[in-house]
């Protein structure tokens, strides 16, 4: 099978192509019939629905095993982890949280606004809004509000005919989607379509039986004597005489069934995972979608040849964020490792009626054809800065984040359940 290369990839941009797609069969890494545990939503539900698949007579049930928000996320991840290896070097903004790192001295962190909790550095391709997101724009560029900076001020313009400050700061933002609704321009915020999309589907499910389980306690603990502890929850006292105290479960110890309701559906207790015949995972990148973006340079009107190099280099990094999200597995979440049943095929659908064309695509290949992309960008004076541009987090976005981490620090809970 072909490879695929980066003159047929400008080629797709150029003509009429309308899209590249990728559909893979995959299945339990268990075997068939092993049980996999689908995201629960509100009320601890799956996502349940009939769909028509290909061959079948009537409506198949289905659940969601991984939405298109969470794909993205996972492909952005795999663009991350090149950046993080050196392998791929694209645009990005990052807000850096180092000098807030703890130092374990939970007193001298205290004292010096430490977090509880270390954040590290957050960049563009980690947060949930991408450029528009909500952590960037409590942050600083030189001291100044992201927003307010030059940099920052850019959002206020872009648009579908002005994507160029995108391109040079955030390029995920045009593949996977924005919408700058909580920026100084509310609901009329930049707002930008997804060109990629993926999910995966479960098909032909059936729904287990309600969770049940027991964590066992080797030292017998009884819940019938109670506890006092210390306020870091680091050492505990036993109750004595009046001091009530609570039950040991509190700090782990003591045998636990879990959950307390066993016998009807309820927000603690959901559904012990479903078994499949199969799941099938739709990746798709549209052309069309990127053939609406254009790319105006130094306040010019935009040029046919910037707008395909531009275009070009997107989808390249398109496939190649779903390229490296394919090797690197689908191991979605607990109990749901899936693998697939044969190679990866990616396929252009350039003309309506004919058969599309075929294509195989390996990460190295992926990551050669981005950077070919680019090197003809460069050419045509697109931007595409190497090095990252990088915030500080402001003084009241670390206290929210400190304060955040002290209350979540509070909470712990009686089941006994273990990961």
């Amino acid at each position: 099978m072909e490879q695929l290369s980066v003159e047929v990839l400008k080629s797709a941009v150029k003509g009429a192509a309308a899209a590249f797609r990728c559909r893979r069969r995959l299945l339990p890494a268990g075997g068939p019939g092993e049980k996999v545990f689908p995201p629960t939503f509100a009320g601890a539900v799956y996502a349940i629905e009939q769909r028509r698949i290909p061959g079948r007579d009537g409506p198949v049930t289905c659940v969601l095993l991984d939405s298109v928000q969470s794909q993205a996320n996972r492909m952005e991840l795999a663009l991350q982890e090149a950046v993080d290896a050196g392998r791929i070097r694209i645009p990005l903004v990052v807000v850096d949280f180092t000098e807030y790192d703890p130092t374990g001295d939970l007193e001298a962190d205290e004292r010096a606004g430490r977090l509880i909790d270390r954040v590290g550095k957050i960049t563009s391709l980690q947060v949930p809004h991408r450029l528009a997101d909500a952590t960037l724009r409590y942050s600083e560029l030189d001291g100044v509000p992201f927003r307010k900076s030059d940099k920052g001020k850019a959002l206020n313009t872009v648009s579908p005919t002005n994507a160029t400050p995108l391109f040079e700061l955030c390029p995920t933002a045009l593949l996977f989607g924005m919408w700058d609704s909580t920026g100084p321009k509310g609901g009329l915020g930049a707002k930008f379509e997804r060109a990629m999309v993926s999910e995966i589907v479960g098909v032909g499910v059936e729904v287990g039986d309600l969770r049940r389980g027991v964590r066992r306690d080797p030292l017998g603990t009884s819940r019938d004597v109670t506890v006092i502890p210390s306020e870091d929850r680091t050492e505990f006292r036993v109750a004595e005489g009046r001091n009530r105290g609570v039950r040991p479960s509190k700090l782990g110890l003591a045998s636990v069934p879990f959950p307390k309701q066993t016998d009807q559906k309820t927000r603690e207790n959901y559904y012990d995972g479903v078994t499949i015949e199969y799941a099938e995972q739709t990746t798709t990148l549209s052309l069309i979608c990127l053939r609406r973006l254009r790319f105006p340079l130094n306040g010019q009107p935009p040029q046919d040849e910037v707008d395909v190099a531009a275009r070009t280099v997107l989808a390249a990094l398109g496939l190649c964020a779903a390229t490296l999200a394919f090797e690197a597995g689908a191991d979605l979440r607990s109990r749901c490792l899936l693998w697939p049943d044969g190679p990866t095929v990616w396929e252009l659908l350039a003309r309506p009626g004919a058969e599309p064309e075929r294509f195989s695509l390996t990460g190295e290949t992926a990551i050669a054809l981005l950077k070919e992309a680019v090197r003809q960008a460069k050419e045509k004076g697109l931007p595409w800065p190497d090095e990252p541009v990088v915030l500080k987090p402001s003084e009241e976005l670390v206290k929210l984040a400190r304060l955040s981490q002290i209350e979540a620090a509070k909470k712990t809970g009686e089941t006994g359940e273990t990961a």
